[in-house]
């Protein structure tokens, strides 16, 4: 629960009704013809006099007496120096005060400071959202009659590189009771504009929270020592066993899955399986097709999915020659879905985990258009990752939805999870 602090006026001591204080200054604004917001806003004129106000006591603390005071050492106050800060508000002019032997060394807003902390996040927001560096500093001058160079932005958004390293080496869960693999589409620039995958680990904790485990950039052509790579690498973060992966036809990934945790059940996408179905049908057969493979994987038994695929492939088959052949290549990754109970089958059939997460991506990856290199992308993405779930709402109502699934694979997986 967070903590609500109290603004108490320092002559009464009596506690300020924060509403009504908000209510009389907007009063007051409309009065005077002021605007909110903007250079000469009320906003900037109140975030000027607090910051000063700050300023000023800490340069009492400093010198160990309040203004016009009589002092107790040889140093002094010896007036202010304009200096204009980007704020929340837009950019404000205070006034800093200078002490005589230049100790002072303001922490509210430091020497050569011209950012508040606050502008900054509002740039990496902006940046997640897949504004370029010259629409943020577009936006910069339309909302908040600032000026902030491409530059500046692009120093912001490379002070999360650091952090981005952190977060991609940082420790993991022992155990994951699922993890989901799949690929996002990107364009780079490199010579050309071409498209390239950026593969996303997703996973699910014992907790039934959500885990971004990594983002790795892919040419296209990986195989069994790409992806063992990526596997090894997430194992030696301390992911000792994944129960369940779920996977989507990705060359090489099943063998090295199985390499990296012997124990784990490679699942294919049921999800994906079925549009990459239709993708070979005319829309018009899709209603039609769709009801012919419900019965297929939600089958109680392999014995039992195959027979209904019988039945859809004498159906389709020979008009669609592709589709058979697409269910029969993944058959072994799909059947290992069919050994679970409805709890289990309904996590790792549904694509919420992970859809819901591809979808913020693939916004700030369109909005952006192309990407310069592979590092400015894994930059983009990191920074909408971070963004993800600001409340925690979403992480609660995945929780929740998780508790009965946690029990099934408590028993299937006996031993495993804890």
């Amino acid at each position: 629960m967070t903590d609500v602090i109290e603004m108490i006026d320092p002559v009464t001591g009596a506690i300020i009704d924060e509403q009504q204080l908000a209510e009389q200054l907007l009063k007051q604004a409309k009065e005077q013809g002021v605007d909110l917001v903007g250079p000469d806003g009320l906003l900037n004129g109140l975030t000027k006099r607090v910051l000063e106000t700050a300023l000023e006591a800490e340069m009492t603390e400093h010198l160990g007496y309040e203004k016009h005071g009589n002092g107790v050492t040889d140093n002094a106050r010896n007036g202010t120096r304009s200096k204009t800060v980007l704020t929340e508000v837009g950019a404000v002019q205070i006034d800093v005060p200078r002490d005589r032997d230049g100790s002072f060394e303001p922490k509210i807003v430091k020497k050569r400071q011209r950012r508040l902390t606050g502008v900054d996040e509002i740039v990496l927001s902006l940046t997640a959202r897949g504004l370029t560096t010259g629409e943020v500093a577009a936006h910069f001058t339309d909302v908040y009659g600032a000026s902030v160079s491409k530059d500046t932005i692009s120093r912001i958004t490379d002070k999360v590189i650091d952090e981005m390293t952190e977060w991609a080496n940082r420790p993991l869960d022992r155990v994951y009771p699922v993890v989901f693999i799949d690929a996002l589409v990107v364009k780079v620039r490199d010579g050309q504009v071409r498209n390239k995958p950026f593969y996303l680990a997703v996973g699910v904790t014992v907790n039934g929270e959500r885990d971004i485990l990594g983002i790795w950039a892919g040419d296209g052509g990986e195989g069994a020592k790409f992806w063992l790579g990526v596997l090894t690498e997430i194992k030696n973060r301390g992911a000792e066993d994944v129960c369940i992966v779920v996977c989507d036809g990705l060359k090489g990934l099943p063998e090295s899955i199985n390499t990296a945790w012997p124990l784990a059940t490679v699942q294919t996408c049921i999800i994906h399986l079925i549009r990459n179905t239709f993708r070979f049908a005319s829309r018009h057969y899709w209603e039609e097709m769709g009801k012919d493979l419900r019965p297929v994987y939600t089958a109680p038994t392999e014995a039992a999915a195959a027979e209904r695929f019988r039945e859809f492939d004498t159906k389709w088959g020979q008009q669609y020659p592709a589709i058979s052949k697409l269910w029969q290549n993944a058959w072994a990754e799909f059947v290992p879905f069919l050994d679970w109970v409805v709890e289990i089958r309904r996590i790792i059939c549904s694509t919420n985990a992970i859809e819901s997460l591809n979808a913020r991506y693939r916004r700030a990856v369109r909005a952006r258009g192309h990407f310069p290199n592979d590092a400015a992308a894994l930059k983009c993405l990191y920074l909408v990752t971070r963004s993800l779930d600001p409340t925690g709402r979403g992480r609660a109502r995945w929780a929740t939805r998780w508790k009965p699934a946690l029990n099934a694979f408590a028993i299937a997986f006996e031993g495993r999870i804890n």
